[in-house]
């Protein structure tokens, strides 16, 4: 009896052995398959200081759906299933653009102009291979031209530039671009000042520390660095419109004039008229339809549209109604479809 006693536990214990390891296995398996399927995707921004990289980070946050999360209508994440998406750091606009065509990041934003200019290979990238592989995903939101200086300072055009110590920004940022077809537009150059390649809260801290007597940077309003700028020392924002404005809007249809609210930054008793440019969302042609299309559909879900607006001053003007307004890189097919279906497009 003692022996079919041993023989019938033996056997029940191999039998839970078994079980359980088809449980692990089961367990392991679906994991593994969880992992196969995730996708990561790459949003270049800018300079920590700017507006991109915080707008980055909620839209990374708002496609983002890592496995094993909640379902949206159960307050969980509203992104595309098993992306995670993440906003990186750049220097910007024209770093952003080169990167999705050398296929170092999958998407990025850049200024609407910058953009043009490199998919057509004309304007200040006249002579180079046009970068046709570029797509649209979304137009985001406005960024004015600041020209920032300190309130007590003799700079009150942008003619006062000559001869002064100017920050136009590192070379591979929109900002350097636009702030050159500045000064040209009202008869500089480089070679009339002493230029720096400032950014962000570098440029801020020359000037505030009296190494530099101004600096230019093309962000949405308000841009973070100057907000703290602001906070610390009594500044201006220099106007730029007249004759040179209107020359510029007149050569370069992606700029329009608009105003920098003098709520924007503190010691401001007025607001500041300036060009502004759209900021856009870009992608490779080559990304798979399916995933732009689900991505942009994540973009304008009504937990998204709360999520930009809370997030930071410029995420309300991140609207659905103004995604397809002044694009001039084609939108990717899956962008286009979604924006189709909505009616956005015709």
């Amino acid at each position: 009896m003692e022996f079919f006693k041993k023989i019938k536990s033996q056997f029940f214990a191999s039998l839970a052995s078994v079980l359980l390891s088809s449980a692990f296995l089961c367990t392991a398996s679906s994991t593994l398959a969880a992992a196969d399927e995730l996708k990561f995707f790459t949003i270049g921004t800018g300079g920590t200081a700017y507006t991109y990289y915080p707008i980055g980070g909620l839209i990374a946050n708002a496609i983002s759906k890592p496995p094993g999360s909640r379902e949206c209508d159960e307050g969980g994440s509203c992104g595309v299933d098993n992306l995670i998406a993440s906003a990186v750091s750049s220097r910007g606009s024209l770093d952003n653009l080169n990167a999705i065509v050398a296929k170092l990041r999958n998407s990025g934003f850049s200024q609407s102009d910058v953009a043009y200019w490199i998919y057509t290979g004309t304007g200040t990238m006249e002579g180079k291979p046009p970068a046709t592989e570029l797509r649209t995903i979304a137009s985001l939101f406005d960024e004015h031209i600041h020209l920032v200086t300190l309130a007590d300072s003799d700079i009150n055009t942008v003619a006062d530039l000559s001869d002064k110590r100017v920050s136009l920004d590192e070379p591979a940022s929109g900002t350097y671009v636009d702030a050159k077809l500045v000064l040209e537009a009202y008869g500089l150059s480089e070679s009339d000042m002493d230029v720096q390649a400032l950014k962000g809260y570098a440029a801020t801290e020359a000037l505030k520390n009296g190494k530099i007597d101004a600096f230019f940077v093309v962000a949405g309003y308000p841009a973070a660095s100057v907000v703290d700028l602001a906070a610390e020392v009594p500044i201006k924002l220099v106007a730029i419109d007249g004759a040179g404005a209107d020359s510029l809007r007149e050569e370069h249809a992606f700029f329009s004039q608009s105003d920098v609210p003098a709520s924007a930054y503190n010691g401001l008793t007025e607001n500041v008229s300036t060009i502004a440019v759209a900021a856009q969302w870009f992608t490779s042609v080559n990304e798979d339809e399916e995933l732009i299309y689900s991505i942009t559909k994540a973009l304008w879900n009504d937990a998204s549209r709360q999520l930009l607006h809370d997030g930071h001053q410029k995420g309300k003007f991140v609207t659905l109604e103004a995604a397809t307004k002044g694009i001039g890189v084609p939108l990717h097919p899956g962008s286009e479809r979604f924006y189709k279906e909505m009616g956005v497009l015709k």
